[in-house]
C-alpha cells in the first residue's frame, strides 16, 4: 500500500486525488492531509481518511478545528507546519496541489525528504525548474506530472528516448473567449472569465485558462519536464479537449494520448505509475464522437502565452516575475478591482521593470518574488 500526503486537499486537484482514494482503498493510505484554510472540508476528511497528520497553514483556521475535533490525527498550524508535511517519514508521494509560488517550499522539502513528487502546483518548476529538477536528480526521486497535457506527453513518451523528441503538441481549449478579439474582451465579467467551456477548476486556474496564461505556465514547466528548447514546444488550440497533447518524433511519427475531461485520470496514473489500475472514469465512445479541430493561438490577443515565452526563453528569475504578477493581477481581477485586460498590462510592466538575474540561488527566487508582488500590486492603484 502506497503513503500519500496530499498538500492542498480541500482545493480542486486535492479533492478529486481523494476521490482516486476512495476508490482505491486496497492500494493507497492517506497519511498526511495539508489544506490552507477550509477547516471544515479538512475535517470532514479527516473523519473518512483518518490521517496520521493533518495541518492547516492559516493559524485561525487551525484554532478553530482544534477546538472541535479530538480525534486520532494529530493537528498541527502554521506555514511552516505545512511546509514539515511534506517530509514526513511515512510517505512515499507528495501530491502537490496547492496554488501558486506557495508550492516551491514544500516541493523543495518533499525533494530533501527523498519522496517521490505527483506535481500538480505548475508554478514549482516555473519559477524554480532548474534547481527542482536538479533535486530530483541528486535525490534519485521521481517527478510524475498530474497536469492533463503534461501527464499527456509523459504517456507517449514510455518507452521512447527524450532525444528523439522533435516537437512537444501542447492543446489548449482556448478558453471561454476563444475567437474574440481585445475589444470583445475590454468589459468581460468574472462570470464570463469563469465559465469554462470544456475543465472545472478551481477560479484562479480558470482566468489562467481564459488568458492562456495558464498555457505559457504550461510550456515553461514542459521545458523542465522534458529538457526541450522552446521553439519545439508548439501550443496548438484543440476546443474538443479530447487530445490532451502530442509528441511528433524525429521520423515524423505523431503519438497522442487521448480521453475524457477528467483529472482524475492523470491523478490516479500519477499515484500508479508505472501500473495502470482499472478505473469507472468515462470512456472515449468513437462512434459518438464528432470532428477534433486544431489551430493557432491568438497572441495578439491573449498575451498571456506570448509573455511567457518571453520569460522562459530570457530564463534566470524571469519566469519568477511573469508568474508573481500574474498572481497578484488575478487575485485583483477577481475581486473587481481590475479589468480582464488589465492582467496583461500588469504582467507586462512588472516584466519591463526587473532586470533578469541568471542562474538566481532559491533565496533570490523568494526576494524577487517578493519584488515583483509588490510592485504589482502598486501598479493596481493606477
Amino acid at each position: 500500500m502506497k503513503n500519500i500526503a496530499v498538500l492542498g486537499s480541500t482545493g480542486s486537484i486535492g479533492t478529486q486525488t481523494l476521490e482516486v482514494v476512495r476508490s482505491h482503498p486496497d492500494l493507497f493510505h492517506i497519511s498526511v492531509l495539508a489544506a490552507n484554510a477550509s477547516d471544515e472540508l479538512l475535517e470532514q476528511q479527516i473523519r473518512e481518511f483518518e490521517p496520521e497528520l493533518a495541518v492547516l497553514s492559516d493559524e485561525a483556521a487551525y484554532s478553530r478545528l482544534k477546538s472541535r475535533y479530538s480525534g486520532p490525527t494529530k493537528l498541527a498550524g502554521g506555514r511552516q507546519a505545512f511546509i514539515d508535511a511534506a517530509a514526513v517519514d511515512e510517505v512515499d508521494t507528495v501530491v502537490t496541489s496547492m496554488m501558486g509560488f506557495a508550492g516551491l517550499e514544500p516541493t523543495m522539502k518533499a525533494l530533501d525528504a527523498k519522496k517521490d513528487i505527483a506535481l500538480a502546483n505548475k508554478e514549482t518548476l516555473v519559477v524554480a525548474g532548474e534547481i527542482v529538477t536538479r533535486r530530483a536528480r541528486e535525490q534519485g526521486v521521481a517527478i510524475l506530472p498530474v497536469d492533463s497535457e503534461h501527464c499527456a506527453f509523459f504517456q507517449c513518451l514510455q518507452g521512447e528516448k527524450l532525444a528523439s523528441i522533435e516537437k512537444l503538441l501542447l492543446t489548449c481549449s482556448g478558453g471561454p473567449f476563444r475567437g474574440k478579439k481585445r475589444e470583445d474582451l475590454k468589459d468581460a465579467t468574472v462570470e464570463q472569465v469563469l465559465a469554462h467551456p470544456t475543465w472545472n477548476m478551481g477560479k484562479k486556474i480558470t482566468v489562467d485558462s481564459a488568458s492562456l496564461v495558464n498555457k505559457g505556465l504550461e510550456v515553461i514547466e514542459a521545458k523542465w519536464l522534458y529538457g526541450v528548447r522552446y521553439d519545439q514546444i508548439q501550443v496548438v488550440v484543440h476546443p474538443q479537449s479530447i487530445v490532451h497533447s502530442m509528441v511528433q518524433f524525429h521520423d515524423g511519427a505523431v503519438i497522442a494520448q487521448l480521453g475524457s475531461t477528467d483529472m482524475k485520470l492523470p491523478i490516479q496514473y500519477a499515484l500508479t505509475y508505472p501500473d495502470r489500475t482499472d478505473s469507472e472514469f468515462e470512456r472515449l465512445d468513437f462512434w459518438k464522437m464528432k470532428d477534433l479541430t486544431f489551430s493557432r493561438p491568438d497572441t495578439d490577443t491573449f498575451k498571456g502565452l506570448k509573455f511567457a515565452y518571453e520569460a522562459g526563453e530570457m530564463g534566470g528569475s524571469m519566469p519568477c516575475i511573469f508568474n508573481a504578477a500574474n498572481e497578484i493581477a488575478v487575485g485583483a481581477f477577481l475581486k473587481g478591482g481590475i479589468k480582464f485586460l488589465d492582467i496583461y498590462d500588469i504582467i507586462e510592466q512588472t516584466m519591463l521593470k526587473r532586470e533578469c538575474i541568471m542562474e538566481p540561488t532559491l533565496e533570490e527566487l523568494f526576494e524577487e518574488d517578493r519584488w515583483a508582488r509588490d510592485f504589482a500590486a502598486s501598479l493596481l492603484t493606477k
